[in-house]
């Protein structure tokens, strides 16, 4: 079945694909100015590894070919050092050689100031930078006794180029390793949000009427989400059913009184005997006041059940409850008869539950004793453990056992199905109860006979 998709929903929240792509995007783009800056450093420091080598090279074959002659300094350069250095031919080529007294032999002028006591220098000559090697060869002969020093260097251009190499190359691995990379991740975004895609498929091919949990495979992370949704559409599953009950009832319980109320007032229009008048009369007003009462438990019966699903628990005193329940009780029930005598504790009992909730069952589950059982009736709440009960006692013979396990159905006759019941008062009593984490309990054989109870958890932490 086709779905059309909510403009104003819709992409709301933004792409979670977009989201990722853009992560994976920044990732790898940290990870490539990492990867850069990693590679220059490595490329400066290997140039600068290897052509200090030349250096060393070039320099010690200009030492190694200094002799004396007539006790003086001779230079015959070797081909061999310059040929070292012409691997880097773009680069300037700087040598010089020094007698003991600091002066020239040979090479260029501007290469004294080269700091004592160490190897290697960079510096500047001609306006360019150079590397520049400082080695010595000492003399000890009767005719000449002293160091001479040969300094060689060469300009940056070849270190610069290499470091720019190594560098660019190492961008263009970790560019082809980020494309491979990204393309892995799109399958990988593709593969984590397929459980997002299937209960959306589950979805979308369901009927309005399936609100059955969803029976998805979903990883761990997801797992909260359909839960959410199977307790969303158990919320509104009940609800729908509130819906169908409330209406199928209706049409079920309701036909039966107002047809009989149609009949007694055409037989009222009809009817010329004022005493014959006055029963037939008497008969509309029983039925009216019974089809009241129906009408009232079919719609606190549903809004019993609705406030399950819709109202926060809060923290309440059964105690006032039961005031509360035995003060709305409806007087007709009455008819004569003794009214419910409460016995309550002195210290409160509390219940996180909701108020109205807990009055209307209390007050269905006392008018049901009033009605059906024997005086005297009682009213208490007690404390048992981590449970509070709400009790109802009579002196009749109550519910035959037999019946306990269907008092709180709907429309059951041991709830108390007659002409002048719609016998929802104990399904009420029972829907309120397992709203609350409780149950409805019934006893016999008490010292006052029948005994009706709500077992509701005691909030936590007791008394307030």
């Amino acid at each position: 079945m086709s779905q059309i998709a909510d403009p104003d929903i819709a992409g709301k929240g933004g792409s979670l694909t977009l989201r990722l792509a853009l992560a994976f995007a920044l990732i790898f783009a940290l990870g490539g100015v990492a990867v850069a800056v990693a590679a220059f450093s490595y490329g400066r420091q290997a140039a600068q590894q290897s052509f200090d080598r030349l250096l060393v090279g070039a320099a010690d074959q200009i030492a190694r070919s200094i002799t004396l002659q007539d006790g003086a300094v001779s230079v015959d350069l070797p081909v061999g050092a310059f040929e070292l250095l012409s691997l880097a031919p773009n680069d300037r080529v700087i040598y010089a050689v020094y007698g003991p007294d600091g002066g020239l032999i040979t090479g260029y002028e501007g290469l004294e100031a080269f700091p004592e006591g160490r190897r290697f220098h960079d510096a500047t000559f001609a306006g360019e930078p150079i590397r520049a090697i400082r080695v010595t060869r000492p003399f000890a002969e009767q005719s000449y006794a002293g160091t001479v020093v040969v300094v060689v260097g060469h300009t940056l251009r070849a270190r610069a180029e290499m470091a720019a190499q190594i560098t660019r190359n190492a961008v263009i691995a970790a560019g082809l390793v980020a494309l491979v990379m990204a393309g892995l991740a799109v399958l990988a975004v593709r593969a984590a949000l397929a459980p997002v895609n299937r209960v959306g498929t589950a979805l979308h091919g369901r009927s309005p009427q399936n609100l059955t949990p969803l029976d998805v495979a979903v990883p761990r992370e997801i797992s909260s989400l359909v839960q959410a949704l199977n307790r969303f559409m158990g919320r509104l599953d009940r609800q729908v059913g509130i819906m169908r009950n409330l209406i199928a009832d209706a049409s079920h319980q309701l036909r039966t009184p107002i047809a009989a109320l149609r009949v007694q007032a055409e037989l009222a229009e009809e009817e010329n005997d004022p005493e014959a008048l006055r029963r037939i009369v008497q008969r509309i007003h029983a039925r009216a006041v019974n089809l009241s009462h129906l009408t009232d438990q079919l719609l606190n019966h549903a809004l019993i059940i609705h406030r399950a699903d819709s109202v926060p628990l809060a923290r309440v005193d059964l105690r006032q409850v039961v005031i509360d329940a035995i003060e709305h009780v409806d007087h007709a029930v009455l008819d004569g008869r003794t009214p419910a005598m409460l016995d309550l504790p002195e210290d409160p009992v509390w219940c996180d539950g909701d108020a109205l909730s807990l009055i209307e069952a209390t007050k269905n589950l006392a008018g049901n004793a009033l009605r059906h059982g024997v005086d005297p009736v009682r009213v208490s709440v007690a404390q048992e453990g981590d449970r509070a009960r709400i009790l109802v006692r009579d002196a009749g013979p109550g519910i035959p056992r037999d019946y306990w396990d269907e008092a709180g159905t709907r429309f059951a006759r041991s709830s108390g199905v007659s002409a002048k019941s719609a016998g929802l008062g104990l399904a009420i009593v029972q829907s309120v109860a397992a709203a609350h984490h409780g149950r409805l309990e019934f006893r016999t054989g008490t010292p006052s006979g029948f005994e009706a109870a709500i077992v509701l958890p005691l909030a936590e932490n007791g008394a307030r």
